[in-house]
């Protein structure tokens, strides 16, 4: 739906709706019993509340597109991903708090592992302790380079952003991840107009960093992804007159959450926490985002039994959720994260949209078969937030 619509359909209204996000959600069957993460979990309150909410499939981007977990956010935000497109450096700038100013070049960096021959054995430098990173971190941060300034801040764990400052810098660059391992990294290239001059310098801060983390195990390299400059977005606030807030344990979301206007609370360390936050602020919002990262992550790591147990554990707080009475109650996730890929995919994410006004689908689970039968069949991500609306009774007939 067209962003200028919503805004003329929005009607102020003491509805609520509170949108969890579970990363990665959709799985794919596995070869030992044909069936994927959500077949095997045992989900009982999701179950029962798919049986009488509407439920079906939602597409991030379009048919075969692999959605990042930028991209895939936008859409359930209600923006078109193709119209909209931000930056993974500057969503995790944004997720840290550091301020950016125009003509900035973030990027997403992670601390990885590289053998004797300079392939790549781990992307993420197996998770390494925040702590490490940030010394780290203050480390490359010493760097200087002729004609630019650089920032280089921790996120967590393995992650972290850098910020090239300077005049006539460009982010049309390639990245240094080859998001592979067996690889060597790769040299950042300009592939827009007047991009060489920034890919050098670019360069020049990746090749001291190599020689800075020689000596460091296992983070001994850094791979850079996302550049970016700071995009203008529509305020989600504005168009659907409401007061929305983010509740979130990862900073990258959190980022994408301010960057559309999103109130966003403080940090929380597990869904524990994200629990309490969203009970303690019920009152003071219209609008909930809640992410949950355990099982996006289980999947990128090829772990199937992980990934189960992260559904199991969020199965369990649903009834938390419910016991705040919300409006409406969605769950889905903002794209597919199968253990057997390790890693994102194309393929539909299930959804469930529970509210006094949604017609029940009368699944019999919460899963990527059950919910390719019902009524929404496979829908378009970025018409979630017209429908949620609507069952929050918070639009205004269109036309006479």
């Amino acid at each position: 739906m067209d962003l200028t619509l919503i805004k003329q359909l929005a009607i102020p209204s003491s509805s609520k709706i509170v949108l969890l996000v579970a990363d990665g959600l959709g799985g794919l069957p596995r070869e030992a019993d044909g069936r994927s993460e959500l077949e095997v979990a045992s989900l009982p309150n999701l179950d029962t509340l798919a049986a009488r909410s509407l439920c079906g499939l939602i597409d991030m981007v379009g048919p075969g597109i692999i959605p990042g977990s930028g991209p895939g956010h936008l859409a359930l935000f209600g923006y078109d991903p193709f119209t909209y497109q931000i930056g993974r450096g500057v969503l995790e700038a944004c997720g840290i708090d550091l301020d950016l100013r125009p003509g900035d070049v973030a990027s997403r960096g992670n601390f990885c592992t590289l053998d004797e021959e300079g392939r790549i054995t781990d992307r993420r430098a197996g998770r390494i302790a925040t702590e490490t990173c940030e010394r780290l971190c203050r480390q490359l941060d010493q760097i200087r380079i002729e004609g630019v300034e650089v920032v280089v801040r921790p996120v967590k764990e393995h992650r972290f952003v850098v910020v090239f400052r300077g005049e006539g810098l460009s982010d049309a660059l390639a990245d240094s991840d080859p998001q592979a391992t067996g690889e060597r990294p790769l040299a950042v290239k300009g592939v827009g107009p007047g991009a060489e001059r920034t890919a050098e310098l670019v360069n020049q801060f990746v090749d001291q960093a190599r020689t800075v983390l020689k000596e460091e195990k296992p983070a001994n390299m850094i791979l850079l992804r996302g550049f970016a400059v700071p995009p203008k977005l529509p305020a989600l606030p504005e168009l659907l007159r409401l007061r929305a807030a983010a509740i979130t344990c990862y900073p990258m979301y959190r980022g994408l959450a301010k960057l559309v206007g999103m109130d966003a609370l403080p940090f929380c360390a597990d869904l524990d926490d994200e629990l309490k936050t969203l009970s303690a602020n019920y009152d003071q919002y219209d609008f909930f985002y809640v992410h949950f990262k355990g099982t996006d992550r289980a999947g990128e790591d090829g772990d199937f039994d992980a990934k189960v147990a992260a559904l199991e554990e969020l199965d369990r707080r649903i009834p938390d959720f419910l016991a705040l009475h919300p409006d409406v109650f969605i769950v889905t996730g903002d794209h597919s994260t199968p253990a057997v890929l390790k890693g994102h995919s194309w393929h539909p994410v299930p959804l469930l949209l529970s509210s006094r006004w949604s017609r029940a689908t009368g699944a019999g689970r919460f899963t990527e078969r059950e919910c390719a039968q019902g009524p929404l069949a496979t829908m378009r991500a970025v018409e979630l937030i017209p429908l949620a609306m609507a069952n929050a009774l918070r639009f205004k007939k269109f036309g006479a």
